[in-house]
C-alpha cells in the first residue's frame, strides 16, 4: 500500500503568521532605503534652485525648477572652462590605472609566483604599511617633492601608482594569481616560457577580474581625491574637478550653491559610467579573490 502524499503547500495558518514579520521586514528596509536615498534626492532636486534657496529649504524640490545651474558651467570659473578640470581629473584617472595595473600586477606576481629569500618578510612588510595614514606620510612626501622641484605638477599624485606603492591592490592581486593552478605555469616552463611570457600570455589574461576590480577602485579614488590636488598643484588651470567645486565660493565668501551642486551631479557621471560598464568584473573579482593564499 503507497504512502499518502505529502503537501507541501504552506497551510493558510502558517502564512499568516509569517504575514505580520514579512511586512515590518520590507517596511523598516523601504525606511533605511528611504535615509540613504534622500541626500542624493537632496543634491538632485538643489541643483534645480536659486542659490539663496538652497540653504535652509526643506522643500526637496522646487516649485519653480530652475535650469541656469546647469547653463551656467558653459560659462566656466574664473575664466577657466569646466572642461579643463574634468581633462585634469580624467589625465589623473587614466594615469593612476595605468601605474596601478602595470607596477602592482608584476609586484603581485613577484610575491606569487617566484621564490626568492626574503619574499614572506617583504610581503609581510608591504601589508603593514596599510596601516599608516595617509596624514602621516604628507609632510615628510610634500619636503621630498618640493626639494625636488616637483610641486604644482602631477607627477607627486602620480609617481608613487607606478612604483607599486597601493598595497591593497598587490595584496588583491596576489590572492587572486595564488588561486591559479599551478600546472600552467609548469606547462609554460616545459614550453621554454621565461616569467615575463608567463606573466604576459598566461597570468595577466587569467586575473582580469582583479585587474578591473582594481581599475574601478583607482579611477573612483583618483577622480575623487582632494588632498592630493590641493596640495600639490597651485595654479587654477591645472585643478581638478574637486578643486575646481572649491572655486564657487570666491574671496568675499559669496558661495554659488546652486553651480557647486550642478557640477557635482555633473562630476559622478564619468565615475558612474565607468563602474557600470565594469560593474560584473567588479562582483567577479572580489568573490573569486578571497583571502586565501
Amino acid at each position: 500500500m503507497s504512502a499518502p502524499a505529502t503537501d507541501l503547500k504552506p497551510s493558510a495558518g502558517a502564512f499568516r503568521q509569517k504575514l505580520p514579520g514579512s511586512v515590518a521586514w520590507h517596511i523598516g528596509s523601504l525606511l533605511i532605503l528611504a535615509v540613504i536615498l534622500y541626500p542624493v534626492v537632496w543634491v538632485i532636486g538643489a541643483s534645480f534652485k536659486e542659490s539663496q534657496d538652497i540653504v535652509g529649504s526643506l522643500d526637496l524640490f522646487p516649485g519653480d525648477p530652475i535650469t541656469s545651474n546647469y547653463s551656467r558651467l558653459s560659462e566656466g570659473i574664473a575664466d577657466i572652462p569646466i572642461s579643463t578640470f574634468f581633462l585634469n581629473s580624467l589625465l589623473l584617472g587614466v594615469g593612476s590605472v595605468v601605474g596601478i595595473l602595470v607596477s602592482c600586477s608584476l609586484t603581485a606576481y613577484a610575491f606569487a609566483k617566484i621564490r626568492f629569500a626574503g619574499r614572506n618578510l617583504l610581503f609581510t612588510l608591504m601589508i603593514g604599511t596599510l596601516l599608516l595614514p595617509y596624514h602621516v606620510l604628507l609632510i615628510p612626501q610634500y619636503v621630498l617633492f618640493r626639494n625636488m622641484e616637483m610641486i604644482n605638477t602631477y607627477t607627486p599624485l602620480l609617481l608613487g601608482k607606478y612604483l607599486a606603492t597601493e598595497a591593497f591592490f598587490v595584496f588583491l592581486m596576489v590572492q587572486f594569481m595564488r588561486n591559479l593552478p599551478k600546472e600552467l605555469d609548469e606547462a609554460a616552463r616545459l614550453d621554454g616560457c621565461g616569467h615575463l611570457r608567463i606573466y604576459w600570455s598566461i597570468v595577466l589574461p587569467l586575473c582580469r577580474p582583479a585587474l578591473i576590480t582594481s581599475a574601478i577602485f583607482t579611477f573612483i579614488n583618483a577622480w575623487n581625491d582632494f588632498m592630493g590636488p590641493l596640495i600639490y598643484l597651485n595654479e587654477p588651470d591645472k585643478y581638478t574637478v574637486s578643486l575646481g567645486l572649491k572655486m564657487f565660493v570666491d574671496q568675499d565668501a559669496v558661495a554659488n550653491y546652486g553651480g557647486m551642486i550642478a557640477m557635482s551631479l555633473v562630476a559622478l557621471l564619468p565615475v558612474l559610467a565607468f563602474f557600470l560598464a565594469f560593474q560584473r568584473y567588479l562582483i567577479d573579482g572580489m568573490a573569486t579573490s578571497g583571502l586565501k593564499g
